[in-house]
């Protein structure tokens, strides 16, 4: 099978190498990075987000790709698709999600990223509809769902102590196909 590889103006999401998880973990788990993702993950629990990042390619032929900069091949973070299956969640959904170094931030690099992947799940990947998570406080998230162009789904949100045990709220943001093109 092919690498995968898509381009955007400013960034690369690609495939993942053996080299990146090192430099990935350096530069994202951080308390900023980590603050609405459970907190810095000890070595256990990068072992375990490893697998599951590497599954889903195996399993679905898409995941949360590596996000590079074009500028200069700086990993930034990740990017991409993958199946929900957050326990208490929605199961089987197509699901954006992001994870940048805290000095990409505010640069627009998330939003393009995550453009980038909406247009795959749709154009390449066939969905209909894909949705977004995120713990009720991290207001810089679901801004950037609102701003991709997502709506609220109440009757998806659930409740996870996962990953800001103060309020377990998980809210749900989606788009379809039709709303996406339209935008």
């Amino acid at each position: 099978m092919s690498e995968f590889r898509h381009d955007t103006p400013r960034l690369t999401l690609r495939d993942w190498r053996d080299a990146d998880w090192d430099i990935f973990w350096e530069v994202t788990n951080t308390q900023p990075v980590m603050r609405w993702l459970g907190g810095v993950a000890d070595e256990a629990t990068r072992t375990a987000a490893r697998a599951r990042v590497e599954s889903y390619q195996a399993e679905h032929g898409h995941t949360f790709w590596v996000v590079e900069r074009r500028e200069d091949g700086a990993l930034l973070g990740f990017c991409g698709l993958k199946r929900s299956n957050q326990a208490g969640g929605p199961q089987g959904m197509m699901e954006v999600g992001w994870r940048l170094r805290e000095d990409a931030w505010g640069q627009g690099y998330a939003k393009e990223a995550a453009t980038a992947a909406l247009d795959l799940a749709f154009d390449r990947f066939g969905a209909e509809e894909v949705i977004a998570l995120t713990v009720q406080n991290n207001t810089a998230s679901w801004g950037l769902m609102l701003r991709l162009g997502m709506e609220r789904r109440e009757d998806l949100d659930f409740d996870s102590a996962d990953f800001d045990p103060a309020n377990p709220r998980i809210i749900v943001h989606a788009i379809t196909r039709a709303n996406w093109r339209a935008s």
